[in-house]
């Protein structure tokens, strides 16, 4: 198994699983290379349609593990910034994953565990779940967790949170933008199943386009250019077999082709 987490494989969802109660899922080097690695490998895996990042135990992660970062704080600069720059390909990879992504939050998140969280498409959690940008506590800053965190909550948010280290609850933080729902403990996996249920009933090409579509339009003008490349890609996106065939479904009052394959257990595409 690989260090600090696990894999299950079912219906077509990848649930990747950190799992180091002990440390309160806290990152170290061996746990951020495998989660890159996992996440390269689920996003080239066609039997696997969606990626749900959860974790044992009370706490979804601390962050960085402090015995990691006492000894990094011991190297050289060099050293310093590979490190760093790991964690910086992990956030990435996750953040860039073409398939739908759910975080499914059921405890404290700190530091780098609520940037994966920011990384991730959909955030739930359970309401007595915990978040705090913690870094400055230490004497840090949360740079690499930075843009994805900031991108979620906005800069007015993030001038307050990265600076106090303060701990705020799962309500807070859905209404920073931080998650899309908070509920009960008892509800956490019937609401994730539910999400996974919507993702899985809509057309998967559509479903990828519409996802690189937020990323390219993000803090752009909406200048002739951009209005051009969206008009382009509705054109070319209607020629698709795949949207001739849901707009056929929708006219005939029958499921269109990618969910009767999902019904009979042909996940791979």
């Amino acid at each position: 198994m690989p260090a600090g987490f696990h894999i299950d494989l079912a219906g077509g969802v990848a649930r990747v699983v950190m799992d180091r109660p002990e440390r309160h899922n806290a990152f170290d080097d061996a746990l951020i290379s495998g989660l890159t690695k996992a996440f390269v490998d689920l996003a080239h895996d066609r039997s696997v349609d969606c990626v749900v990042l959860g974790a044992t135990g009370a706490s979804f992660s601390a962050g960085a593990d402090l015995g990691w970062m006492k000894r990094a704080a011991e190297q050289d600069r060099a050293a310093n910034l590979a490190d760093a720059q790991d964690l910086a390909r992990l956030m990435r990879t996750l953040d860039e994953l073409s398939k739908p992504t759910v975080a499914v939050v059921q405890g404290a998140a700190y530091g780098g565990g609520v940037g994966l969280i920011a990384c991730c498409d959909i955030a739930i959690a359970a309401e007595t779940a915990k978040f705090a940008f913690s870094e400055v506590r230490l004497g840090l800053i949360p740079a690499v967790i930075g843009p994805y965190v900031v991108r979620a909550i906005g800069p007015r948010q993030a001038r307050r949170y990265f600076q106090t280290g303060e701990i705020f609850g799962a309500a807070e933080a859905e209404r920073i933008g931080l998650l899309h729902e908070s509920v009960g403990a008892d509800d956490l996996e019937s609401r994730a199943s539910a999400i996974l249920t919507a993702l899985h009933a809509v057309a998967p090409e559509a479903r990828k386009a519409a996802k690189r579509l937020v990323a390219d339009v993000l803090h752009r003008p909406i200048d002739d250019e951009v209005s051009d490349m969206t008009a382009g890609r509705i054109a070319d996106i209607r020629a698709r077999d795949e949207a001739k065939e849901g707009l056929s479904a929708f006219f005939e009052r029958r499921k269109p082709g990618w969910q009767q394959q999902k019904r009979s257990g042909n996940e791979p595409r």
